[in-house]
């Protein structure tokens, strides 16, 4: 077996069924009472987003990233509409994990990533959320981070890396991985293996000190998310990466 023929096994085993009949889409269905009674006649919508929606999610990852939208008059603070949507969660049993923009919960088996957010008016699809890391918010719109990464043409390396990330429990947000992967195959037009061999060399040499920004946002520096020390130990991971004789010894 060739490495591209390993890492496209790799690739179908881990594939996700994001078709308009994929049952993880239910979970919208089962979680609306619940973000109803909590946002009342604030609840804009309630979308796919995130991994799920770029074509980059693994099946042992997240199931499905649900971008949760309140209008625009909404007079909560941010902080307020992540943490009254955390309670709101508890009480109702999902045992909500508190991530840095984002809530994590399990619903009917699937692994399941809330974002609560704020939409700025409008006709632009420009929302305000809460990082909880820093305490403090951004401005974003998550349907042009959609579009960034489709248009790359590089959800296969993505997922790659992804799977290569959570194997080795690294702490290295989605988003910031997927532009990470974009910047370091510029221009290439190697294979699978060759292209992932590629962006892993880059985390080694380059990743550190690059500066990645949020194409939805200039001010909003997504490299910022995380240390030097986070950022040391992906460059250290990705060097020992390319030290493996095998594959099967960087992902399996």
């Amino acid at each position: 077996m060739t490495a591209d023929e390993y890492l496209y096994a790799i690739l179908r085993r881990e594939a996700v069924d994001t078709s308009a009949t994929s049952p993880v889409r239910d979970v919208q269905t089962v979680l609306r009472p619940a973000l109803n009674e909590w946002a009342g006649r604030q609840l804009r919508s309630v979308q796919p987003s995130g991994s799920f929606a770029k074509g980059t999610a693994n099946h042992s990852g997240t199931d499905i990233d649900l971008f949760v939208s309140l209008k625009s008059d909404t007079t909560n603070t941010l902080k307020e509409i992540y943490t009254t949507l955390f309670n709101k969660l508890k009480e109702k049993g999902y045992a909500p994990k508190q991530q840095n923009v984002s809530l994590n919960i399990r619903v009917g088996g699937y692994d399941v990533d809330l974002v609560p957010a704020k939409h700025q008016g409008g006709s632009s699809q420009d929302h305000s959320l809460y990082r909880r890391r820093k305490d403090t918010w951004t401005q974003t719109n998550v349907q042009q981070h959609i579009a960034t990464v489709t248009r790359a043409g590089r959800t296969l390396e993505s997922r790659v890396l992804k799977l290569w990330r959570n194997q080795k429990q690294l702490d290295f947000p989605s988003f910031y991985l997927e532009l990470t992967v974009i910047a370091a195959l510029s221009g290439a037009r190697g294979t699978l293996s060759q292209n992932v061999w590629t962006a892993l060399e880059y985390l080694r040499d380059r990743f550190p000190n690059a500066r990645v920004v949020d194409p939805a946002n200039t001010n909003n520096i997504i490299s910022d998310d995380l240390s030097a020390a986070d950022k040391t130990k992906i460059a250290t991971a990705a060097g020992q990466a390319l030290k493996a004789t095998q594959w099967e010894q960087i992902v399996v």
